[in-house]
């Protein structure tokens, strides 16, 4: 089989990894890539979100199967168009990749449903949104409808932060039309979990639980990031846990997807806090998570490609989707200055033993060289028995890895691990 994978992260990296254990993976190509994967797929320098380009080089290319990846090619129609093209998808269509495409969507339906999730109320002018402030409980969570590289969300502890972060989004318009409209939640309170599931619209399998660290810096502090590191699964995420979120969360919201009209087939990431009432969303993303898949799929013992097929064919039921019951821990590396200023064009240097184990996200070939290219430059995986085996493996790993002015967190897990200690 020839296969296309759209998009160029670390999450891409993984995904073409699990892809290639498949015999049938004959070839895979991942458009655009990135110098690290290309030692794993051939890279085509077409962007994630040229819809045209994609389906022009899959047509030309007589592509089998493509899997798209990010969440921007899916919400503009990218698996519609490769399917009216003949070629099948791993990945939901327009129409269903709303339920992150717009937060305004995603929480009209859960409300609409009964699907539990935080108190909310939406607005299309900052000027009711600032007077809704006035008396709203504090604190609040103000979301950007829509897109917004996954840092549309603010939390606000103080009503004049709250004021503000209305200002930035609508007003100063920093994510652009993502912010033409708003939603100010509840804050809840809880640990939070992630969980990447494989539906075809009828049958749900959800994947091994995650945790991701999002602030940059190390005692959860700094900016809001891409992902930092991420281990599975998560301590918080018991079996009775899991039965409540399968019942009242996962299954009612593919049934409310179909009653819609708007069939969900692909993976879809419920991020979820376990607050004193129970199992709540805090949001739907419409394909797996970065950095969680590079935790997930290191864990999955049954083959990816086949299970993809399988969704895409509607026939989820008939396969069986097994996981190891083994831990795993990702660190990530990153420029210095990363979320916001870095520099790039660093030489990155990995023994060759430690190959296997990383993901790359940021980075491109120059003069024969890897150099950073980005914010996040590479993921470090590895699995064992215990969650403190593999931190303690990832750790060394990272020590074994250079590139100047690189940094990362010192405290990937430790919060699991303590919860661990108490369940």
């Amino acid at each position: 089989m020839k296969i296309l994978v759209v998009g160029g992260g670390g999450r891409e990296h993984a995904i073409i990894k699990k892809l290639k254990e498949n015999p049938n993976a004959e070839k895979i190509y991942a458009l655009p890539g990135n110098g690290g994967i290309s030692r794993d797929a051939e890279c085509v320098d077409i962007g994630a979100k040229d819809i045209d380009a994609i389906v022009a080089f899959a047509v030309k290319n007589t592509i089998d199967y493509a899997v798209v990846a990010p969440d921007d090619p899916l919400v503009l129609g990218c698996v519609d168009a490769l399917e009216a093209n003949g070629i099948p998808c791993f990945g939901p269509r327009a129409n269903a990749a709303v339920i992150e495409g717009s937060k305004v969507f995603a929480k009209d339906l859960m409300k609409k449903y009964g699907i539990p999730t935080a108190r909310y109320e939406t607005f299309d002018s900052a000027e009711k949104a600032l007077d809704y402030l006035m008396t709203a409980p504090i604190p609040t969570v103000i979301k950007a409808d829509g897109l917004a590289l996954g840092k549309g969300v603010i939390i606000a502890d103080t009503r004049e932060k709250a004021f503000d972060a209305v200002r930035t989004i609508m007003s100063d318009r920093k994510f652009g039309s993502s912010g033409d409209r708003i939603v100010i939640e509840e804050f809840l309170e809880g640990p939070e979990v992630s969980v990447l599931a494989f539906t075809d619209g009828k049958t749900v399998v959800p994947m091994v639980s995650s945790m991701d660290h999002k602030r940059a810096l190390d005692g959860d502090k700094g900016l809001n990031t891409g992902g930092m590191g991420t281990i599975a699964p998560n301590p918080y995420y018991t079996k009775e846990i899991a039965e409540r979120c399968y019942e009242e969360i996962f299954m009612p919201t593919v049934k409310a997807m179909n009653a819609e009209g708007r069939t969900f087939k692909g993976c879809l990431y419920f991020g979820l806090m376990i607050t004193k009432d129970g199992p709540k969303v805090i949001e739907y993303n419409c394909r797996f998570g970065d950095p969680e898949t590079q935790v997930v799929l290191p864990l999955m013992k049954s083959d990816l490609l086949d299970t993809m097929l399988a969704v895409t064919e509607g026939r989820l039921d008939s396969v069986n989707v097994e996981f190891y019951d083994k831990a795993a821990a990702c660190v990530i590396m990153a420029s210095k200055g990363y979320p916001e200023h870095y520099e790039k064009g660093f030489t990155i240097t990995v023994p060759d033993d430690e190959q296997d184990n990383v993901y790359f996200a940021g980075a491109t070939v120059k003069d024969g060289n890897l150099v950073t290219s980005g914010g996040r430059v590479l993921g470090v995986t590895k699995t064992a028995d215990t969650l403190a085996e593999a931190l303690e493996l990832a750790y060394a790993s990272v020590k074994r890895i250079s590139f100047e002015n690189s940094f990362y967190r010192t405290d990937i897990g430790k919060k699991a691990l303590k919860a661990g200690d108490i369940h």
